[in-house]
């Protein structure tokens, strides 16, 4: 494995810290446009790129919800699901599970694994504009 893999860079570390702060899942353009804050310059090859290599150290999951771009976030959380708000596209983490999704398929189907994403309007969306 190259030393590239693990040198910890200025973007490696703004990025990371992208995510740590925001704690949800995103796409690599919204990477791109918060880690920009951190490091002048950084353009999108080199969020696809460390974003690779996050993803080979284990750091990083993804997350692909239907009909979306793919997503990223923090590995080695518990089993969850997502929220994705229809205003803003932002997807947000749901801690925990259905207990009894596994119930809803048919009688003799070994469920393996499953995804839920809901979709709505999340609570900064909802919020009325203030004049």
């Amino acid at each position: 494995m190259s030393d590239t893999l693990h040198r910890n860079t200025r973007q490696r570390t703004a990025i990371r810290k992208v995510f740590e702060s925001v704690n949800r899942p995103l796409s690599a353009q919204q990477v791109l446009e918060l880690a920009q804050a951190e490091v002048d310059g950084i353009g999108i090859a080199t969020v696809y790129r460390n974003l690779k290599t996050l993803l080979d150290e284990g750091w990083l999951t993804q997350v692909e919800l239907p009909g979306g771009n793919l997503m990223y976030e923090c590995a080695g959380k518990a089993h969850h699901h997502h929220f994705q708000c229809e205003s803003c596209n932002r997807v947000y983490e749901l801690e925990g599970c259905v207990p009894t999704i596994e119930k809803l398929a048919r009688p003799g189907f070994k469920v393996r694994r499953h995804e839920l994403v809901l979709y709505g309007t999340c609570a900064t969306c909802r919020r009325p504009v203030q004049n």
